[in-house]
């Protein structure tokens, strides 16, 4: 497989994976706002201790979910820009659709 084909399929794979963990990171979010919302609510409705230690149990996990997939994501980001930058230096994949993917990937990941 030539340089070229490699770095083409790199980019390609690490793309992926960004957008794979921006999403799992986005839904952990929502989970997080849901939790919050349920607590609340059972606070405000002055529910049984169990069903209050068991929502701040459930909204303690989506924030650690949330710390774990923001630092891999940080992680996979920052991979990719260094392979899109290298790539954006070979004349050969100027126009690779694979690198323009990954430029679009990196855009929507970064905000």
């Amino acid at each position: 497989m030539s340089d070229t084909a490699t770095i083409s399929r790199q980019l390609k794979i690490k793309a992926g994976a960004c957008k794979r963990l921006y999403k799992e990171h986005k839904s952990y979010q929502r989970e997080e706002e849901e939790q919050k919302r349920k607590l609340d609510k059972f606070i405000a409705d002055r529910a049984e201790d169990w069903y209050i230690k068991n929502a701040r149990l459930m909204l303690e996990e989506s924030q650690k979910l949330i710390k774990e997939t923001s630092s891999r994501l940080g992680g996979s980001v920052q991979e990719l820009r260094e392979l899109i930058v290298s790539a954006e230096k070979d004349p050969a994949l100027s126009e690779d659709e694979a690198l323009i993917q990954a430029q679009e990937a990196f855009e929507e990941v970064s905000v």
